[in-house]
C-alpha cells in the first residue's frame, strides 16, 4: 500500500493518541492549516464505530476551537474529501477575508495576492487542543 497518510514522515504532530493525530500542514498561504488523520487505513466515517466517529469528530472540533482561540480567523473551513488520498482525514483551515482565495475554497481560483500571516507557536496550538479535549471529556 502506498498511502502517504499511513507512511507518515516528517509531520509536525500537534497532538496524538492511539486513534488519530493532529498535524500542522506546511502551507505558507494558510498558516495554521491542520489535518486530523485517523491512524487506521479506512476511507469513510462509516468505516468507524459510533464511538470512534464521536472521538474523531471531538478531535476535529477541538482543533477548530484551538485555531479560533489562537488565530481569531474570520472563518474555519472543515473538509473531509479523500478523493486523492482515500484515507480518512479532515482538513481544518483557518480562513481570513484577505487570504488568497477567500471566499473561494483554498483549492479554488486565487482572488488576490493575500495577506501575510505567521504560523502560531506550535506549543500554543498544542496547549489549546489539549485544553479543549480535556474540557470536552470533563464531567
Amino acid at each position: 500500500m502506498d498511502c502517504p497518510l499511513c507512511a507518515a514522515a516528517q509531520e509536525t504532530v500537534l497532538w496524538r493518541d492511539g486513534s488519530c493525530r493532529v498535524i500542522l500542514i506546511d502551507e505558507p498561504d494558510y498558516p495554521g492549516f491542520c489535518r486530523v488523520v485517523w491512524n487506521g487505513h479506512v476511507a469513510e466515517m462509516t468505516d468507524l464505530t459510533a464511538s470512534e466517529q464521536r472521538h474523531l469528530l471531538n478531535v476535529v472540533l477541538a482543533t477548530e476551537a484551538a485555531l479560533r482561540q489562537v488565530m481569531r480567523p474570520d472563518k474555519i473551513n472543515l473538509a473531509s474529501l479523500g478523493n486523492v488520498v482515500p484515507h480518512l482525514h479532515w482538513h481544518v483551515i483557518p480562513r481570513f477575508t484577505d487570504d488568497r482565495h477567500f471566499p473561494q475554497p483554498v483549492w479554488g481560483s486565487s482572488q488576490r495576492e493575500g495577506a501575510s500571516r505567521t504560523v502560531p507557536p506550535i506549543e500554543q496550538l498544542t496547549h489549546a487542543i489539549v485544553a479543549t479535549l480535556t474540557e470536552q471529556t470533563a464531567g
